[in-house]
């Protein structure tokens, strides 16, 4: 097990032992504080988009839902006649960038999840470290009214009219220590400044989102595989930031027999990670599923049967409310 993969569990568990990395945590403090001051007080430059930004980030290490979030938004924006793009790092692509995600994009070029939100959702899409070069790239091509920026939240170099904050309930702040003692990339009180969005279903905040289950597909579809029967033995192969959330989901679905496989957040699969001892299926997410695409082009012999479980935001009619009032402070009207 890595060392990343220790300290990931030693959060998730709130281990005691973390407390020997309380220096590097205040050294990580000074350092956020000092960048953030050197922007505000204009020592650093801002970059300005010519159209309202929003950005949809959260204060915390590893998965919060915020992908399945913003896949939802832009669904929403589409069918209410704005025109809207998204940025994003490309974390995992290896570029060159800025680069526009076309439909067939790979995720060794440009990223896991913007591959994801662009099959999603066919939105105009560019990604790359510097987000003003993205945005500049993403105007070039395509007549936008807003630009959603995927994470970015601690990027101050970025100007933004729109920030909203994903909260997963079930992690919560943990220790509430910033990193790398807790998986805080920012003290708690930066959620009193923001729209916060409670991912649970039991929000005691208006503005609550879960995740609704989608019936699971085949990836190989050219395998004669029988209906999925959630009461077979699989091989769960799981790549996120939380893993446990991907096992809750199994439960949900009645998938109760499985050996879980998990790998680092954006983990690079090769074709012998999906080889295992028995010949059990695999079941996986859809943000680990277009990697796996990618490798079965590659190796056409592979016949194991791999089962995706896609997932859909299911927002609180307040979250829409808020929105269409923040779009149209900034001057942007539904159709």
């Amino acid at each position: 097990m890595s060392m990343a993969q220790r300290i990931q569990d030693a959060w998730n568990q709130q281990a005691s032992w973390l407390i020997v990395l309380r220096p590097l945590s205040w050294l990580y403090r000074f350092g956020f504080c000092l960048n953030q001051a050197l922007y505000t007080l204009g020592l650093k430059k801002v970059y300005k988009a010519p159209i309202p930004v929003m950005v949809i980030g959260n204060i915390t290490v590893g998965g919060s839902g915020k992908t399945p979030l913003l896949i939802e938004l832009v669904k929403y924006l589409q069918r209410h006649g704005v025109r809207v793009g998204v940025i994003s790092r490309g974390y995992g692509g290896q570029g060159p960038f800025p680069a526009i995600v076309e439909q067939h994009a790979t995720p060794s070029k440009v990223g896991d999840e913007p591959c994801l939100i662009v099959q999603s959702t066919q939105v105009p899409m560019a990604v790359g470290p510097n987000r003003q070069a993205s945005i500049e790239l993403l105007l070039k091509t395509a007549q936008l009214d807003l630009v959603i920026s995927d994470d970015g939240l601690q990027h101050w170099a970025l100007a933004r009219q729109i920030e909203w904050i994903v909260l997963d309930q079930n992690r919560g702040l943990g220790n509430e220590k910033l990193l790398p003692e807790g998986y805080l990339r920012e003290p708690k009180s930066r959620l009193q400044n923001s729209t916060v969005i409670q991912h649970t279903k039991n929000a005691d905040s208006k503005l609550n989102m879960h995740l609704g289950l989608g019936d699971p597909y085949l990836l190989n579809s050219d395998l004669q595989a029988d209906w999925f029967d959630p009461n077979q033995y699989f091989n769960a192969v799981v790549g996120i930031g939380f893993p446990q959330r991907f096992y809750q989901t199994l439960k949900g679905l009645g998938v109760h027999h499985f050996q879980a496989h998990e790998f680092p957040d954006h983990h690079d699969y090769e074709i012998l990670d999906l080889m295992f001892d028995s010949d059990d299926a695999i079941i996986t997410t859809e943000k680990d599923a277009v990697k796996f695409k990618q490798l079965l082009e590659q190796h056409p012999e592979f016949n194991t049967a791999i089962w995706v479980v896609p997932v859909k935001a299911v927002l609180s009619s307040d979250c829409y409310d808020l929105l269409k009032q923040q779009l149209q402070q900034v001057g942007i009207q539904f159709s």
